[in-house]
């Protein structure tokens, strides 16, 4: 099992629409990756370490799948392209996308 993790940094002046994100964003994921995608979750950053600190990313949001193929699969031209156009509706930050395995669940 593998963990697509898109996280995007914050900004203090960055445009993040949490509600979007859940509401609408990731719906369309959903949609738009099954059956490939096995789960979702999503992450929003409260705080940093030290009192006062903010957070080192405003939202993290999880995508599982079988494996690296099968995202990759499921991630192309159409659909892909779908899913990166709605990002202009909730956010200006450019997200950051890691690709991991899963060790311990």
């Amino acid at each position: 099992m593998i963990k697509v993790t898109v996280l995007y940094p914050y900004r203090a002046d960055a445009r993040f629409d949490m509600d979007y994100y859940c509401d609408t964003h990731m719906p369309l994921v959903q949609r738009t990756l099954r059956p490939a995608l096995k789960g979702l979750a999503v992450d929003r950053g409260l705080a940093g370490e030290a009192p006062g600190d903010a957070p080192a990313y405003i939202a993290i949001g999880h995508l599982l799948f079988d494996s690296v193929d099968a995202y990759q699969a499921a991630f192309v031209g159409a659909r892909a392209e779908a899913i990166l156009n709605d990002i202009p509706n909730y956010t200006d930050i450019e997200p950051v996308v890691q690709i991991n395995e899963i060790m311990i669940d």
